[in-house]
């Protein structure tokens, strides 16, 4: 299981991230938040239950026009993908 710490951070400059987007996945009985970040020539997805999301989110904030309320718009409604963009270099976050 990957950690996400100081090196994972590094191989992810900010100024290289494309696109970072948020959505669930149905575990059954309750759902996963997952983060899919793009970056030149390849794309890393996360999930809300590894060592250091908290990490990851807070660097993550820090892009220009990062949506700070994806939380929100990922978690409601139960149990559906609910997919949101929360930054993007080619296109305003909503």
């Amino acid at each position: 299981m990957i950690r996400i710490d100081a090196s994972v951070l590094a191989a992810l400059p900010l100024e290289h991230i494309d696109r970072v987007t948020f959505y669930k996945r149905d575990e059954i009985t309750s759902d996963l938040i997952c983060c899919e970040i793009v970056v030149p020539g390849k794309v890393w997805t996360f999930h809300e239950e590894l060592t250091g999301w908290k990490l990851l989110i807070n660097y993550l904030s820090r892009l220009p026009g990062f949506q700070a309320d994806w939380h929100t718009a990922v978690t409601q409604a139960p149990f559906a993908p609910n997919e949101t963009l929360a930054f993007s270099r080619s296109q305003p976050a909503h």
